[in-house]
């Protein structure tokens, strides 16, 4: 009835093991040899399964003994509370966006592209040429790698008007991640304390950096079309504040595009008050129904610090990002950049160079537009058929999910703990609210794994609502 012999002298010693007492010493292996009939090589294999199951544990040069079952004991931390003190700031807990999911789970809450949106192909042959290069044993300068500090800056230069000053490469400094920009960009331009005008709803990692920096955050209320212009204007008034944060094109939750008009209203007012825009531009790629404008481009002042993620476009492993900044705000970034990291991976570097520098890339952006307008619009008519409590507040012109207004009544927290419970994981629109939100919200991605289980996934949601 066993597979082998190995398999019989487990039993076996399973068996006696089950009324040995713990730390009891098993028979030597010449004795289990000549006890079973059977040779060395079979009675370590034995034994190794049994130490692999965690049922005994060898002493070398003593012998193979039943393991003691060891009683955990509660630790005592509380010398760490007079040590440590009150939190300066509280650091907001993991959204559900970055929480991992069962795979037998519909996931509308994904945070990042699924796997069939990204280059692959391009990723894999880029990391073979890099471990063949000298980027893989050598340090790379502290602002980045050359090529692709001009690459960024070619990049906004492609869309810079004409009497603009564009971006030099000299202005380009190269970041491990956007989300490091940001907290590098707040903490050099605002600091601990200091007043920073954010949208809301906004993007988590935003209110997170804010958090961990420690600035007092001072809302702007923003809808799908982008900020309201009067709300920002009194806002810097009473704030004093000298830097705004936004994502003027396919905004996160809300997928909003600022229009050219809102642009220059924007940027006006930024110039009136002597202060920047930081621009997050981390959907730059994922364009649908338009293509994105920065607006860095329109800005040859110094007045926008530009953040230019290429992480979620290329894998969530390569964190690589561009900022660019002007005057001694660029200075003063790159000082406190080299402080928290040094340089970034040179390996990294070169591989996101090589991927976005084939001409392959552009065929993989039009294919990834075609992939996301189908898996946008399923998601959209499935919550029209079967969830229409649940209806967009708007059907975005790029980005990656749908910002859903519910009624007043619905029990947010119980819709999406029941959602969950028959295997749909959604992400309540709360998490990106800087401060109390402005209504009940959920962020439904089509990015994420498995488009063609939307339909169910919207009629769980549905049944939850109702």
């Amino acid at each position: 009835m066993f597979d082998d012999s190995s398999s019989r002298i487990v039993a076996d010693l399973r068996e006696w093991m089950s009324t040995a007492a713990p730390g009891a010493k098993l028979p030597a292996t010449r004795e289990l040899v000549a006890r079973y009939a059977v040779s060395p090589v079979t009675v370590q294999k034995a034994l190794r399964t049994l130490t692999t199951q965690g049922m005994v544990e060898s002493r070398p040069g003593v012998g193979t003994f039943v393991r003691t079952v060891r009683t955990a004991r509660p630790n005592d931390y509380g010398w760490q509370t007079a040590a440590l003190g009150s939190p300066d700031h509280r650091i907001p807990r993991l959204p559900a966006s970055l929480r991992p999911a069962p795979n037998d789970t519909i996931a509308l809450h994904s945070g990042y592209p699924d796997r069939e949106l990204l280059p692959e192909r391009l990723l894999r042959a880029a990391f073979t040429r890099a471990a063949r290069s000298e980027a893989l044993l050598d340090r790379p300068p502290t602002a980045g790698l050359p090529e692709l500090q001009s690459w960024f800056a070619a990049e906004l230069e492609s869309v810079t008007p004409a009497g603009t000053t564009p971006a030099s490469p000299g202005e380009v400094v190269i970041i491990p991640g956007s989300q490091v920009g940001l907290i590098t960009t707040f903490r050099s331009l605002v600091g601990a304390g200091g007043p920073l005008l954010m949208e809301s709803p906004t993007y988590w990692g935003a209110i997170l950096a804010a958090a961990q920096v420690g600035v007092e955050v001072v809302p702007v209320p923003s809808g799908p079309d982008g900020p309201d212009p009067e709300a920002l204007e009194r806002a810097f008034e009473r704030s004093g504040a000298r830097a705004f944060y936004a994502q003027p094109n396919f905004a996160s939750p809300t997928g909003a595009l600022w229009t050219p008009a809102l642009t220059e209203r924007v940027l006006d007012t930024v110039r009136q008050h002597g202060a920047f825009l930081i621009e997050d531009d981390s959907a730059h790629d994922f364009g649908i129904d338009a293509d994105p404008c920065p607006v860095a481009a329109r800005d040859g002042g110094g007045h926008v610090v530009y953040i230019r993620s290429l992480s979620k476009s290329l894998s969530p492993t390569v964190r690589v990002a561009g900022l660019i900044a002007r005057g001694p705000a660029r200075d003063r970034i790159l000082a406190d950049a080299q402080a928290e990291s040094i340089y970034v991976s040179g390996v990294l570097q070169a591989v996101a160079l090589d991927v976005v520098t084939q001409p392959a890339w552009r065929t993989h952006l039009r294919r990834l537009r075609q992939q996301l307008r189908s898996r946008r619009d399923l998601l959209a008519e499935s919550l029209g058929e079967h969830a229409p409590e649940a209806q967009p507040v708007t059907i975005p012109q790029g980005g990656l999910n749908l910002w859903a207004r519910l009624p007043d009544a619905v029990d947010l927290a119980r819709a999406v703990q029941d959602s969950q419970a028959a295997g749909v994981i959604i992400g309540p629109g709360s998490e990106w609210f800087p401060a109390e939100p402005a209504g009940q919200f959920l962020r439904l991605s089509y990015a994420g794994p498995n488009p063609g289980a939307f339909p169910e996934g919207a009629r769980v949601l549905g049944a939850a609502l109702g």
